[in-house]
């Protein structure tokens, strides 16, 4: 049993043939299989994404239905879904679905028992040596969105403790002092994840060499903290993600869904390193009574979340679901379909996509989202400290939470400037470069900093880096020692340090000496002690709120308080002035001449120039000027699913609109 407890990460050379790989791009929905269901129902709905143009699908293997009454395997129902995938050149992405109760329409994503485990195994062997005879055979995903259903057993407790034996929770801190909140529990967490997909990545490779391994991660703006995905690359062909408006994007209003699809879409582009991603799960109908926001998408909608993860390097989209199930709690929901079988609005959508996809596939398959330089960096240490130290707290400032809305309120603010800045985890960034001259950092209230990223900062920004810093952005260590109290190891990098925080309960402003707008700042003002070389931002009342300080060949910018969340509650327009200012935008292909609310855009960049990904959310038509920094690049238009207009750097574009323009010399 702990030879199998504690495997030690495998990495897989393991390609899958050109010859099997699904046409660009690769969007379908999951097709979902269930006892009653005739072989004619299951015919014609493989057909019917054939003829939608979707090459690729989805199919839930229950285990639970895949054995007769005396426990036989029996693989009948699911051999008509394959053989009608291999009939219509329909590409299937497997998701083992281990037996569980007829009531979990999630699935358990840890075993509870090593005997649940063997099960586990050989229903793994059992599909995987089955299912390899099909053509239409693509890929399985490992288990279905890994983390958050955690449950306390035997054989959990007994992997906790081995666990902790090589990972003790340090008493005190390498300066002395007493290390009194435990972090372990959420780290754990994080490993048994890791484990769990490695686990079953073993299984299969056991069977089967050649078969595409993917995986779903969801719910990221809460539970990126559960997951670790440069460990999940040696074993994955591809990441994946599940995005669905009515569960995920609790973060956003209905107008803002698009801006919750593209900061989904860059986390798990980053998550990826190298490899390929795809969107595996994205809402396709109606929520009735199972989401937590009830809404079906708008057929504008589906276009809008299709090009966003296009324009993130995205290979495409899964929708839940083509056909409804017929009971439990999601019975009669999420479908593509109309109860008659018949497309809706949202097939037809999605149709039209994939027909511009197709036609423009030398363009857009090999393109690349161009890097803006900008960074968006999250720190799982940040986040772990924030849960245990919120606790039920509401406060915009103190709720866990407020780490993500900082972020976010950044990320749209520049999305509405025209520039789409990355989201990568502190430990996806890349701080081996020579020189980082044009590159941007923002910690964006990023409250604890493991002590290994002192170096890679200050050699970040020395090198020619810039680096925004908000909130209460390394006020803890990695052990939630509060550093800033005991001996501040950012002094000399930050230009100064803190002499205390002092938590406002009404709205505020600051007047920066670059800007004479107000910015909102939310929460927490502070009194900064500079050091000599340090400058001044902003000063009140003899105290100061803010500086800048040259370090090398490159500057950080230190403002204390919560711009980016101060940015989603009272408005983008000053934080997008302020950026303006501290941002070299010049060296940007396109950026928006003046910040525009609700639109956003999105850039790839191709073997001959570039194409732009527009899309507009406000509630009237825009007039937009576009910055170009080679005013020689002419635009054509490649989808305007309301007939916009793009002439040379200006631009028309609907309410709902999405435009893609692609641009050459």
């Amino acid at each position: 049993m702990r030879k199998l407890l504690f495997l030690v990460l495998i990495t897989f050379a393991v390609f899958v043939s050109a010859a099997n790989e699904p046409t660009y791009p690769q969007i379908g929905a999951e097709v979902f299989i269930e006892p009653g269901q005739t072989p004619q129902q299951i015919d014609q709905w493989f057909k019917g994404l054939s003829e939608s143009g979707m090459n690729v699908c989805r199919i839930r293997m229950f285990e639970s239905y895949m054995k007769d009454a005396k426990g036989n395997w029996d693989f009948s129902l699911f051999d008509l879904a394959f053989k009608a995938a291999d009939k219509y050149g329909i590409k299937i992405y497997g998701t083992f679905f281990p037996e569980t109760t007829k009531i979990d329409i999630g699935g358990w994503k840890f075993p509870e028992s090593d005997a649940q485990l063997a099960q586990f195994g050989e229903y793994i062997k059992q599909a995987a040596l089955h299912f390899n005879q099909f053509q239409s055979m693509y890929a399985w995903v490992l288990i279905n969105e890994p983390g958050y259903n955690h449950r306390e057993d035997a054989f959990t407790d007994k992997m906790r403790k081995e666990w902790k034996k090589n990972n003790p929770t340090p008493e005190f801190s390498p300066g002395g002092f007493p290390v009194l909140i435990d972090f372990s529990e959420a780290k754990f967490k994080t490993y048994k994840n890791t484990w769990m997909l490695n686990w079953i990545a073993n299984e299969v490779r056991k069977y089967d060499k050649k078969v595409h391994l993917h995986v779903n991660p969801h719910a990221l703006f809460s539970l990126i903290k559960e997951y670790d995905f440069p460990q999940w690359r040696p074993f994955l062909n591809s990441l994946g993600g599940s995005a669905h408006a009515s569960w995920h994007f609790g973060n956003f209003n209905r107008p803002q869904y698009a801006m919750a699809m593209s900061a989904n879409s860059e986390i798990i582009l980053s998550g990826a390193g190298k490899l390929p991603w795809l969107m595996t799960e994205l809402q396709g109908g109606n929520i009735t009574y199972s989401g937590s926001v009830p809404l079906c998408p708008t057929a504008e909608e589906i276009s809008q979340w299709l090009w966003i993860i296009l324009a993130t390097e995205g290979q495409g989209g899964i929708f839940w679901m083509w056909n409804p199930r017929s009971s439990g709690i999601e019975s009669g929901e999420w479908a593509m379909l109309d109860f008659q079988n018949q497309p809706t609005d949202r097939v037809r959508a999605a149709g039209e996509v994939i027909k511009c996809a197709r036609k423009n596939t030398a363009q857009l398959s090999n393109a690349k989202k161009y890097n803006s330089g900008i960074n968006i960096l999250y720190i799982n240490e940040s986040l772990l400290t924030e849960e245990k130290m919120a606790g039920n707290n509401n406060n915009p400032a103190q709720a866990a939470g407020s780490i993500m809305n900082d972020m976010l309120g950044y990320f749209e603010t520049l999305s509405q400037m025209g520039v789409t800045p990355n989201i990568k985890s502190i430990k996806e960034f890349d701080f081996s470069m020579n020189n980082y001259d044009n590159q941007t950092i923002i910690l964006a209230n990023q409250i604890a900093i493991p002590q290994l990223y002192i170096d890679s900062l200050s050699n970040f920004v020395s090198k020619g880096g810039k680096l925004l810093v908000d909130g209460l952005t390394g006020f803890y260590d990695e052990n939630a020692i509060a550093v800033m109290a005991t001996g501040f190891p950012f002094k000399n990098l930050f230009g100064g340090e803190i002499s205390e925080f002092k938590y406002q309960d009404k709205p505020f402003t600051y007047s920066t000496n670059r800007q004479k707008e107000a910015l909102p700042g939310l929460g927490w003002k502070s009194n900064i002690k500079p050091l000599a070389k340090s400058q001044t931002v902003v000063e009140e009342n003899g105290e100061i709120r803010s500086i800048r300080n040259k370090v090398g060949k490159g500057e950080v910018v230190w403002l204390p308080t919560l711009l980016g969340y101060a940015a989603r509650l009272y408005g983008s327009e000053p934080l997008a002035k302020y950026l303006y200012n501290e941002l070299n935008l010049d060296k940007q292909p396109f950026v928006f001449k003046t910040y525009q609310p609700l639109v956003s855009m999105k850039t790839l960049k191709t073997t001959n120039g570039y194409i732009t990904v527009i899309i507009n959310k406000s509630n009237k038509t825009n007039n937009i000027v576009l910055k170009l920094s080679d005013k020689s690049l002419i635009p054509t238009i490649l989808f305007a699913d309301k007939n916009g207009i793009c002439k040379k750097n200006s631009l028309k574009i609907a309410s709902e609109e999405t435009m893609v323009i692609e641009w050459k010399k």
